[in-house]
C-alpha cells in the first residue's frame, strides 16, 4: 500500500504549521507500506494544482491531508468537502476569494472516502481527543480537499481520500488563551490514523 500524506506550510503570520511539523516526523514506511510526504502551499490555486499533480504522480492507495485548525481542542476528522471558496483572510499569495466555486461544473460536495468512525475510535482508544467534523471551512484546506476528491472521482481512481485538522502547537499560543496540542501527541495521532487506514479495507459501507 502507498499512502500519500500532506501538511501545509505556515500562514497567517505564523512561523510553523503543526500539520507539516507532524507529517514530517512520520517514517517513510511502516512495514511494507510506503509513506510519501509532501508540504503544500497555503494558496488556493497552488494547493489545487499540486494535489492533483501528486495524485497523478504517485497514484496512492490512500491520500491523507492534514491541516491546522486554530481554536480546536481535538483532532477533527473532516466528513465533507464543499465546492466553495470564500474567505475574509487572504491566502499566502494575497488572494481573497468570495463565493467562488473550487471547480466549475463539479458537484456541490463530496464525502470522505476513508472510514472516519473507525479513525476517531482508534484515536480515542489511544487517549487522543478526536471527533468527526462536518465542516472543513471554506479556506485552502477545504479547497484542496474538494479538488482531491473531485479529481479521484473524475478519473475513476480507487484512492481513498480523507482530511484531518489538528490544533495549534503550544508555542503558537504562548499566552495560553487558545487550546493547543503537543507536537508529540499530534505526531502520535498521525501514526494511529495511518495504522488504522493500513489495517482497514476502507469498504464503502464503512465510510460513515
Amino acid at each position: 500500500m502507498k499512502i500519500l500524506i500532506t501538511g501545509f506550510e505556515p500562514f497567517g503570520g505564523q512561523q510553523i504549521n503543526p500539520s507539516w511539523e507532524a507529517v514530517n516526523k512520520l517514517p517513510t514506511a511502516i512495514g511494507s507500506h510506503q509513506i510519501v510526504k509532501a508540504k503544500m502551499p497555503v494558496t488556493f490555486s497552488g494547493s489545487r494544482q499540486k494535489i492533483v499533480e501528486l495524485i497523478d504522480e504517485h497514484k496512492p492507495d490512500v491520500l491523507l491531508m492534514v491541516g491546522q485548525k486554530g481554536g480546536s481542542y481535538d483532532i477533527n476528522c473532516e466528513r465533507i468537502a464543499v465546492n466553495l471558496a470564500d474567505s475574509k483572510k487572504a491566502d499566502n499569495e494575497g488572494f481573497l476569494p468570495s463565493d467562488l466555486p473550487v471547480c466549475n461544473g463539479a458537484p456541490a460536495a463530496y464525502f470522505a472516502t476513508i472510514p472516519l468512525k473507525q479513525v476517531v475510535a482508534a484515536l480515542q482508544s489511544e487517549g487522543i481527543p478526536a471527533t468527526i467534523s462536518n465542516s472543513a471551512g471554506l479556506y485552502v484546506c477545504n479547497c484542496m480537499y474538494f479538488s482531491a476528491l473531485h479529481h479521484c472521482a473524475e478519473c475513476n481512481m480507487n484512492t481513498r481520500v480523507g482530511f484531518i485538522h489538528v490544533p495549534y502547537l503550544p508555542q503558537q499560543v504562548v499566552e495560553g488563551k487558545k487550546p493547543s496540542m503537543a507536537l508529540d501527541v499530534v505526531s502520535r495521532a498521525l501514526h494511529v490514523v495511518v495504522a488504522t487506514l493500513i489495517g482497514n479495507a476502507c469498504q464503502p459501507s464503512e465510510l460513515v
